[in-house]
């Protein structure tokens, strides 16, 4: 049970205590496995290296330590931003972003943290080549979209250890935030339609971090961010169950326990959308959660996966040192021991509606015997992102169910289509992916428009109801074809029930598909369309 500072304390050190041993002989890079990520696998020892930091800087910052990790720290920085150095980080390309970019935002919150660990104790050589490195997060290229505060938290690192930086960055950075911003405290995550957890683990995150340590220099910035985080918790915390799961939907899922990582950043900066004891409920009821899973491997290493290691789940920027970014989890240990947070009891959630829309995330949040469900009407990332359909196109995401991932489109066992309207049309499977049109009604129905394959179209409407919600298809094929409408992918037995005037049927899914349980049927209803245009109801009862 995570109560008091030592319990969250001891939580982050047998996380991080096992990394040790994976340290290269330079102490620049860790290696704790052999897949690749779209980036080099030296980029991806460094990423794994940093990441780590996320944990240790709050928990330096806050006066606790753990044995040698603070000179293995030091000589990877080291040895890390020495050009000589055979584990040179390397020069960051001028043409494109780059996943160090990434990484150094860790690095940039240690220097605001914990200077007395990875600043102080360099010579001014070593001090040199470290601001040298790090002074090119200011480069030109990056992504349009979170990635502007990564060159935030490093000037605001080197600034507050009297190191030159860039003042223009962070107010361009600044503003590209607030070009991001929609109402209710969301934001999309660049310009397009993204609303997924990177509001909550990055946008929401670091604005949080500007807040605290630029509430003077820049209190009217400051005073945003906080009124904008008091406003997103307030549907936000729809997205976590009674039991401390999180909504499972869209991208970077093996982050984990980073779900609650949005409300220790609350905590951190001074900002109260609830009492002290229902975010430290919440906060704590989710790292209990995952801690309860098997996503350790035999020796103590976070894998990639969600419920359990799962690589098919896995972006094509997951490395092998990627999950450790769950860590910002922790940024609430930077808070002395007496701090009212460790001194409070942790809260049941507070009271919610049955059913909450929340339009700028194009989606209607339910409430069902304590989890919760998301009924969503098909944003789309617009880049070459693994498995797009499956994490965002779906008709209903769970904390309770999570979500199924596809191994092929070959058959209904492979594909998994849980939560969809799944054709089957020439033995391949299609369903929704990016849609003609969608929205959300005022009484929280949603609809879309989309297309499976060629000529068909399909208009959807997800209507909520007490215990699950109805669908109403209309179908438009020039071709006869097979369709089966599906519900949540569960545990062999564990209950629920869809309803419709087609055929009564259940796909045993390929073991593996599910991200919390490994092996998984689907209730689903077979109808056949005829060409032309046909309406068809289904109801979806969810499962207790």
């Amino acid at each position: 049970m995570l109560n008091t500072k030592q319990d969250f304390v001891n939580c982050l050190k047998n996380i991080i205590n096992p990394l040790k041993d994976y340290y290269t002989p330079k102490k620049a890079g860790i290696k704790t496995g052999n897949i690749s990520a779209s980036y080099s696998d030296e980029i991806s020892k460094m990423e794994a290296f940093a990441r780590v930091f996320w944990g240790l800087a709050p928990l330096w910052g806050g006066g606790e330590d753990i044995e040698d990790f603070s000179s293995i720290c030091l000589t990877g920085i080291i040895n890390g931003t020495d050009p000589t150095s055979e584990e040179y980080w390397g020069d960051l390309p001028t043409d494109r972003g780059d996943q160090r970019m990434v990484e150094m935002a860790a690095l940039g919150l240690t220097l605001l943290l914990a200077p007395d660990k990875i600043w102080d104790p360099l010579t001014d050589a070593q001090k040199a080549n470290f601001h040298r490195w790090l002074l090119q997060v200011n480069g030109e290229c990056t992504s349009n979209n979170n990635w502007h505060f990564f060159a935030v938290l490093v000037n605001l690192g080197l600034k507050s250890v009297g190191a030159t930086y860039d003042a223009e960055r962070i107010k361009f950075a600044v503003d590209k935030y607030h070009s991001f911003y929609c109402s209710n405290g969301w934001y999309h995550d660049g310009l397009g339609d993204q609303a997924d957890y990177y509001v909550a683990f990055a946008i929401h995150f670091y604005s949080l971090i500007y807040a605290k340590f630029m509430e003077k220099e820049d209190p009217e910035n400051s005073r945003i961010f906080k009124q904008r985080a008091e406003e997103f918790a307030k549907s936000f915390v729809y997205w976590f169950a009674d039991d401390g799961s999180s909504l499972a939907f869209g991208r970077s899922l093996t982050y984990r326990f980073a779900q609650c990582s949005f409300f220790s950043a609350c905590v951190f900066a001074g900002v109260s959308p609830f009492p002290l004891g229902v975010m430290k409920g919440i906060i704590a009821r989710n790292i209990e959660w995952w801690l309860s899973h098997p996503i350790f491997d035999n020796a103590g290493i976070l894998t990639i996966g969600y419920a359990y290691p799962n690589l098919n789940m896995a972006e094509q920027y997951n490395a092998y040192g990627s999950p450790y970014w769950a860590l910002k989890a922790f940024l609430f240990l930077a808070l002395d021991e007496n701090h009212e947070f460790f001194l409070v009891d942790s809260l049941p959630l507070p009271k919610m509606e049955k059913t909450l829309p929340i339009p700028e995330a194009y989606m209607t949040m339910q409430r069902h015997n304590g989890y919760s469900v998301a009924l969503t009407s098909g944003q789309w990332v617009q880049w070459n992102l693994s498995h797009t359909a499956e994490k965002y196109s779906k008709f209903a995401y769970s904390s309770k169910y999570a979500f199924s991932v596809s191994r092929s489109n070959v058959c209904l066992e492979s594909a998994a289509p849980d939560s969809t309207l799944a054709f089957d049309i020439g033995g391949f499977i299609f369903y929704r992916r990016s849609c003609i049109e969608y929205g959300i009604e005022p009484d929280g129905s949603v609809h879309s428009i989309w297309s499976p394959f060629g000529n068909i179209t399909v208009e959807t409407l997800l209507i909520p109801t007490p215990d699950g919600h109805i669908r109403r298809h209309t179908v438009t094929t020039d071709m006869d074809v097979v369709a089966y409408d599906t519900a949540f992918a569960t545990p062999i037995g564990a209950g629920g029930e869809i309803i419709g005037d087609g055929e009564s049927t259940v796909i045993q899914c390929e073991p593996n598909t599910n991200l919390i349980y490994p092996k998984t049927e689907i209730k689903a209803i077979k109808y056949e369309f005829k060409k032309g245009t046909t309406t068809v109801e289904t109801k979806v009862v969810y499962p207790g």
